[in-house]
């Protein structure tokens, strides 16, 4: 691993409990990161236990090939290929939703507006459009939706009108803190302590990565893949993130009618809602970017 940027995972332990019910099964690190959780699982697996991870950084896939154990697989691929594995196989999948430290932390991936670097954003730089190459053509409506729709911001209209105008003058943004210096024009106020760019820099990354769309697909996939008892364990960091992941889980834990055949019986349910975990105090104090970490834990049914 890079010295230079370190990783702290959060919510090691309590996910890797809620996870590993059965130390002989197959399990699934749907977002390998660093691999901190992945080392934790194999630790708890039995010797003819397996766990197979997915990740799309090129970066990342690099750090697992540095693990030297036959239980262990990577794939550079992203987590919504879950369900090209044997369905009723797998005996737990674990998402981590959260951006890994290095990723932020390094300039040149462009994920931040605290440090200047090429405004990229690719969780695969190898594949795709740039959020620099996106932002030279898209149109101030198009640019507005994603602002408002992924980050949430009641300035999206003046951020993208911003950006516009800035391409007309000048020509289209390359780095981070022009990004950074232009929101924080458009943007007239923010809640204290959150730098005026958070919300646009989260909105591009979501948008650049399908971020969303993506855990959709592979919570989906999840109930295919799982077998009965299999756990479901998710941390999602922000409200767009968990809301997906809470209703999920809520609609698949009750039965389900089908209103074109009110007679007929219900389909049972297919998880069971286990519980739902905030770090604790001392965690957030040793880590503050674990402060806004939701983990919900489910379970498959037999249905």
């Amino acid at each position: 691993m890079d010295g230079t940027w370190q990783h702290t995972t959060v919510l090691l332990n309590e996910a890797v409990v809620a996870l590993v019910t059965k130390p002989e099964g197959t399990y699934v690190d749907a977002t390998f990161g660093r691999g901190g959780h992945s080392r934790l699982i194999l630790s708890r697996l039995a010797p003819q236990g397996r766990l197979v991870a997915f990740d799309k950084d090129p970066d990342a896939v690099a750090e697992a090939n540095t693990i030297e154990d036959i239980r262990f697989s990577i794939r550079h691929q992203g987590f919504a290929a879950l369900g090209e594995l044997e369905g009723g196989s797998i005996s737990g999948v674990l998402m981590d939703l959260g951006v890994s430290s290095p990723q932020i932390d390094n300039a040149a991936r462009g994920f931040s507006f605290r440090n200047d670097g090429p405004l990229d954003m690719r969780m695969d730089p190898t594949r795709g459009e740039s959020a620099a190459q996106w932002l030279a053509t898209a149109s101030i409506e198009q640019m507005t939706e994603v602002f408002r729709d992924y980050g949430e911001e009641r300035f999206a209209f003046q951020v993208a009108k911003a950006i516009a105008a800035r391409r007309q003058e000048r020509g289209p943004l390359a780095t981070t803190a022009e990004l950074a210096q232009l929101v924080a024009g458009a943007v007239k106020t923010r809640e204290p302590g959150q730098d005026p760019a958070t919300r646009t820099f989260q909105a591009l990354r979501i948008f650049i990565n399908a971020e969303l769309e993506e855990l959709q697909e592979a919570l989906e996939a999840s109930l295919h893949v799982l077998h009965p008892e299999g756990r479901l364990v998710v941390i999602s960091f922000h409200s767009l993130e968990d809301r997906i992941v809470k209703q999920f889980i809520a609609k698949h834990s009750r039965d389900e009618v089908d209103r074109r055949a009110p007679f007929a019986p219900p389909k049972p349910m297919k998880l069971k809602a286990i519980e739902r975990v905030k770090p604790t105090a001392q965690e957030i104090a040793a880590n503050p970017r674990s402060r806004s970490a939701v983990m919900r834990v489910a379970e498959r049914t037999s249905a």
